[in-house]
């Protein structure tokens, strides 16, 4: 009799545990997805026709639909925000959700065109006409060509087109 009520005990008490697991858990989601706890359904940005390579992305072309399946993958693109001004790298299809591996900055500097090479150190200031050797976007750290001397360099694309030349 004794160790029914002992077994009977631990029952109740292993269903409180889990009852104050769940109610634990419910709570830590509530906090970590807001969308999720307000009934929100999640929204993801999908094409509204074909979109080709090299194509510069705007609200136009693009629709912003809820997520009905529970299973898709996350890292898709959910706001326009994300993709607005963006160009794309490869063939975005309708209904389809836009990775964000799928979308590039735009370039500032393309390969072959004229920018203009600056170095600075300290005080001294030397800039030159330049050619890029590949295609750039802010931030990126390319090699170019110096028109005049033929000598490559190489720089930090800077947003105003100029590309920064590093000291060796």
């Amino acid at each position: 009799m004794t160790f029914r009520q002992t077994a009977e005990r631990a029952a109740i008490a292993g269903r409180a545990a889990f009852r104050v697991q769940a109610v634990a858990i419910a709570t830590l989601a509530a906090f970590l997805s807001p969308a999720l706890a307000a009934g929100e359904r999640p929204t993801a940005v999908i094409p509204k026709q074909t979109i080709y390579p090299g194509t510069t992305l705007d609200a136009g072309m693009l629709e912003v639909v809820d997520v009905t399946n529970p299973d898709i993958a996350e890292g898709y693109v959910r706001s326009l925000d994300e993709v607005e001004g963006k160009v794309t790298k490869r063939t975005l299809l309708p209904g389809r959700v836009i990775l964000p591996s799928a979308l590039r900055e735009q370039y500032a500097v393309e390969r072959g065109a004229k920018a203009l090479l600056v170095f600075n150190k300290g005080g001294l200031t030397i800039t030159a006409a330049g050619s890029p050797l590949q295609d750039a976007a802010v931030g990126d750290l390319i090699r170019a060509r110096n028109v005049d001397t033929g000598v490559i360099v190489s720089g930090t694309v800077m947003a105003d087109g100029t590309i920064h030349v590093v000291a060796k």
